[in-house]
């Protein structure tokens, strides 16, 4: 271990008991209780095709108020916006635009007419913007990605802390209704003691993708300067990075499971990734032989692979496959000393309950007492309706509700400034351990202590 990180551990080490009283009682949850409010003023900062989804549904609420957006993308983004708030808004009300470069937004942020925005810009600007955010006093919900490097996690823990703003991280699969269904097992002891989880995104990324001629993700043989949407961006983070780039679609759901950062912590982890192939050889295939970009020489390797030990004692692994032909899948399993759940199989095997040594489907119609149907959540039974159409099957409304909900009631966040910190340094702590050779990597406590004290939230309010 370098001695940098011993001399940080063992300074926390011996002021996290000293200290533990008075962080607790200065939680940005804590500065930022009791401020109560029957609408929410709201900013958009990147209104691509993620950020025109959040807009929609923002547009949409009787509770929210669309304000402003910034976007420097004047040629597709703002055009769109322009066409959705007219849609729905009609001429009752006027958004303000902030499209005069990529730093524009800290003009939005100078408003005094918001009070929270909505970050969904390349990954690269997460941090910059929501830290600029706090220290405006707006409270910022921060789409997911993984960090450049663990001081950035730092950097908006700190500013959490020290302005007393709270941070939301907009994880939505924790709010999918088979996980919420299964996260309702595991409460009620349906598998037993949990030992192990796995989740990871793959999804194959390379294709430019289509719906009713919108495009709707990046990729394809073009990226950079000529490549479309997330392609101008993304595709770069394979061609310099080789670890876990998008840690928290799998990561988040299970650690609400495990009460991650709440009776629970991330200690550390050891990660391993294939050679790098699938993206070179689409853009040969696609492209030809000769195309500028099948000289490139990607980092990323095709599959990652990251193992964390929790201080409870449980596993968890983790995969990143988004440059290989291959269905999309989280590859969530949660297991437990009675019995699983694997999102692949969407089945479920109970010892003593299902037959021997045979997957029973989870979600079966057809069998009487399914579980997903018996373990549905009851935030799933009581707003279906709400959530109807919404993006990536409704959960992008429950967690664009919970949010706004926390924001009106001047409530803690379910999914906080540490646990997006925590999610967010998995990325840099992967590149880091395939560098070495799978060497381990200790995962700081942004917590600083407080997971020994603080109570699981999420989804235990039927409000969001």
């Amino acid at each position: 271990m370098k001695k940098q990180q011993l001399h940080r551990r063992n300074f926390l080490k011996t002021t996290v008991a000293a200290g533990v009283g008075l962080s607790l009682l200065n939680t940005p949850a804590r500065l930022f209780a009791n401020v109560k409010k029957e609408k929410v003023r709201v900013g958009l900062i990147g209104v691509g095709a993620r950020g025109q989804g959040h807009l929609s549904l923002c547009l949409h609420r009787d509770d929210v108020d669309v304000v402003a957006i910034a976007d420097p993308d004047v040629n597709f983004a703002i055009p769109q916006c322009r066409e959705l708030i007219t849609k729905i808004y009609g001429g009752k009300r006027k958004v303000a635009e902030y499209t005069n470069g990529p730093e524009d937004f800290y003009n939005l942020l100078k408003r005094d007419d918001i009070d929270a925005v909505i970050i969904a810009t390349p990954w690269e600007w997460h941090t910059i913007q929501a830290v600029a955010a706090m220290k405006a006093g707006k409270t910022p919900a921060v789409e997911v990605c993984g960090a450049s490097d663990v001081q950035e996690c730092w950097n908006l823990v700190n500013t959490s802390e020290d302005t007393g703003i709270p941070l939301f991280g907009m994880e939505n699969v924790c709010y999918r209704r088979d996980v919420m269904a299964v996260l309702n097992m595991v409460r009620q002891g349906l598998f037993g003691e949990i030992t192990h989880l796995q989740g990871g995104y793959q999804h194959d990324l390379r294709p430019i993708k289509f719906n009713n001629g919108k495009q709707i993700s990046g990729g394809g043989v073009e990226f950079g300067d000529k490549g479309i949407s997330e392609a101008k961006w993304r595709t770069n983070h394979s061609v310099h990075r080789n670890g876990d780039l998008y840690p928290t679609h799998g990561l988040g759901p299970v650690s609400n499971m495990i009460n991650i950062n709440r009776g629970n912590r991330l200690l550390s982890l050891t990660s391993v990734a294939t050679k790098a192939r699938g993206l070179h050889k689409y853009i040969v295939e696609k492209g030809g032989a000769d195309h500028p970009n099948a000289k490139v020489e990607f980092k990323l390797g095709d599959i990652v692979t990251t193992l964390i030990r929790t201080n409870n004692g449980e596993t968890i692994m983790l995969s990143h496959d988004t440059n290989s032909p291959r269905p999309y899948s989280l590859n969530f399993r949660v297991q437990g000393t009675n019995g699983l759940w694997m999102d692949d199989k969407a089945s479920v095997y109970v010892e003593g309950k299902s037959p021997y040594d045979e997957w029973e489907k989870a979600g079966d119609e057809k069998t009487a007492g399914s579980y997903m149907e018996k373990y549905d959540h009851p935030l799933w039974k009581r707003f279906t309706a709400s959530a109807a159409g919404a993006g990536h099957g409704g959960m992008d409304w429950y967690v664009m509700n919970s949010f706004i909900e926390s924001v009106k009631r001047g409530a803690p966040y379910a999914l906080d400034v540490y646990d997006l910190a925590t999610w967010y340094a998995i990325t840099p702590l992967s590149e880091q351990s395939v560098a070495e050779g799978g060497n381990v990597q200790y995962i700081p406590d942004f917590t600083r202590g407080r997971w020994m004290n603080r109570k699981p939230i999420f989804a235990l309010d039927d409000q969001y």
